[in-house]
């Protein structure tokens, strides 16, 4: 989910070192912060007043160093990613430096297993138990200071850097003998709080960085050869756009630099600007090997494990099993034709309006054409794999026609930009430079496929317009994403719900709040985005995209499914009868789980 900035977004990119506060002995040495600078001294006077409260009296520390033993020494400690501003921590206050500079910063967050893209989820919002700064001015340590506590809320008090397979069936077996939660956590990019719970035990997949190409892959079983791209459970699409600009092929993904290509993006349907014509993510999806809770490492494909194919390619991550790494199809390059238009004004309604009227009476026509893109109040960006210069110009004639009259009538900041990159990974290099992740702000975020018969007439487009407006005065910071895959009907082997082939936009907005907020302003914030979104739900089917949909979506499981929601239950129930795996809204989810007891 992005934020749409026309300026240049300058962040630090150094990154603060995840502290080693593992203490079981030989494990220390083994462990990738071993050498980082905030260690023992600290934490020992620090870390168990923070994780009393989520371990006291629930497990002896020899249970948790057997478990070290059977990873390697990989299992630590999770600590709140603003520990080290927390006043009397006198030892080491350059770290505090680093967390304030980068508190807001995707890079840094992701990297730490601690944090959260989106914090409220590194917090208890029923109790108010946090550690959070202010981000509206992160040099202000209020949140941290006396009579303010740091507080573990729903971060994981154990975390296992995954390294094999054998790391995660000795989770399996742990969580089903001694019946603690278990988590999947790459990169903290989560809007519903699935990689977090109080008195967990999280697998983070965020090292399993091995990429590799093979232009004749095979899936093991199969016969047929295809381009593929192996990727690890802890790449993020920036490593990957990287990777195959330098083998001249493209991957579809998505468009923040910092997600992760295999998790909950890929396994919950995947979309991107390149959708429209080359498939969501899963349909371009060839194998993944997966450990299943009953401890078995297995190859799915579509010639084995068809089912769990089946269900691994939409039905959500953190469900089936724990994903070590999929192939992916890889497309040859591709030159992109790219128009953009965009005006400084994000409240004038009228602009709005006149934008989102030429959007949505082309809309048919441009998704025909091979067009995906962005899109906000101000902003459109629209970008083609398929067309040349002449037939792009030709197309996209009434967005063109648009910007020019802004100029003409000197709107401030019109701008009119028709233009090619060679490929996906330099316009990638372009767009990210300017649009990055909303990061360090607790938020609601909801969303809605917005189908093609809405599109259909004068009178249906005239409803969508008016019903984006609507939306836009309750949460100002809409943004549609013409990332359905409208112009690739699938295979019908897909989990993902049915409405994704019958849509042209995937339209998100959000409400925010700061660290103070009470539990009554947090219920507000969710039911003001909720109520938000209803100007559009009213007008459409029943289907969101899970990973960005409403944390309390009403009939989540057809929103996000359609009619493959049965099967996918029945999957479930083969391969994790004891649900050793749960996450909020996920297939065969158990609301009443004492994982879920942060949830509002």
């Amino acid at each position: 989910m992005l934020r749409i900035n026309p300026r240049q977004i300058q962040n630090p990119r150094t990154h603060i070192p995840s502290p080693n506060v593992s203490d079981f002995g030989r494990g220390d040495t083994q462990h990738p912060y071993h050498r980082m600078p905030y260690q023992h001294a600290f934490l020992l006077c620090l870390l168990a007043p923070l994780i009393s409260a989520f371990t006291q009296a629930r497990f002896t520390s020899s249970e948790y160093a057997a478990l070290n033993s059977s990873v390697g020494g990989r299992l630590f400690k999770g600590t709140p990613l603003s520990l080290p501003c927390v006043p009397s921590n006198k030892i080491h206050p350059g770290n505090c430096s680093q967390v304030q500079s980068e508190y807001l910063d995707e890079d840094f967050r992701t990297s730490h297993p601690g944090a959260y893209v989106v914090p409220q989820w590194e917090t208890c919002q029923t109790t108010g138990a946090q550690c959070l700064l202010d981000y509206t001015d992160t040099l202000d340590l209020a949140p941290v200071t006396p009579p303010r506590q740091c507080l573990m809320g729903s971060i994981p008090p154990y975390f296992i850097d995954v390294q094999s397979e054998e790391d995660v069936r000795a989770a399996f077996e742990f969580s089903k003998r001694l019946q603690v939660p278990l988590v999947i956590k790459n990169t903290g990019h989560d809007y519903k709080g699935r990689s977090s719970a109080p008195h967990s035990l999280a697998l983070w997949t965020h090292n399993l960085k091995n990429i590799s190409y093979d232009p004749a892959f095979v899936p093991e079983g199969c016969s047929t050869p295809s381009p593929g791209v192996t990727l690890g459970a802890g790449v993020q699409w920036q490593d990957a756009y990287d990777f195959a600009e330098t083998h001249n092929i493209t991957l579809v993904g998505g468009s923040d630099k910092t997600v992760g290509a295999v998790g909950g993006w890929l396994q919950g349907g995947g979309h991107g600007m390149l959708s429209n014509t080359m498939g969501l993510g899963v349909d371009r999806s060839l194998q993944f090997k997966v450990v299943t809770p009953d401890g078995q490492y297995r190859v799915a494909n579509a010639c084995q494990n068809q089912d769990l194919f089946f269900a691994l390619r939409g039905g959500g991550g953190g469900t089936f099993g724990v994903v070590m790494e999929s192939t992916v199809l890889a497309s040859p390059q591709v030159t992109l034709q790219v128009v953009m238009v965009t005006f400084a004004s994000t409240n004038d309604t009228a602009l709005t309006r006149e934008l989102w009227n030429t959007m949505t009476a082309n809309g048919l026509q441009w998704a025909e054409d091979g067009w995906g893109g962005v899109a906000t109040s101000n902003v459109a960006i629209y970008i083609n794999p398929k067309l040349g210069p002449a037939e792009a110009a030709k197309s996209m004639s009434p967005l063109v026609e648009f910007g020019q009259k802004l100029q003409s009538d000197q709107i401030e900041g019109a701008q009119v930009i028709s233009t090619s990159f060679e490929s996906w990974g330099t316009f990638f290099e372009w767009f990210a430079a300017d649009n990055v992740a909303i990061t360090g702000v607790s938020l609601a975020l909801v969303s809605r496929l917005i189908p093609k018969d809405n599109f259909a007439t004068a009178e249906s487009q005239a409803e969508l317009v008016e019903g984006l407006l609507n939306t836009t005065v309750v949460t100002p910071r809409l943004i549609i994403l013409i990332t359905a895959p409208s112009s690739y009907p699938g295979d019908n082997t897909t989990s993902v719900t049915e409405a994704w082939r019958s849509s042209l936009y995937h339209v998100t907005a959000v409400s925010t709040w700061n660290w103070n907020a009470t539990k009554e302003d947090k219920k507000n914030a969710y039911a003001q985005a909720s109520a938000s979104i209803d100007n559009l739900r009213r007008i459409t089917p029943d289907a969101a995209y899970q990973n960005e949909a409403d944390v309390y979506e009403p009939n989540h499981e057809v929103s996000f499914w359609g009619s493959n929601y049965q099967r996918l239950l029945e999957i479930k129930n083969k391969y994790d009868p004891q649900h050793l795996l749960d996450c909020w809204h996920c297939v065969g989810w158990k609301r009443s789980a004492p994982r879920f007891s942060c949830y509002l």
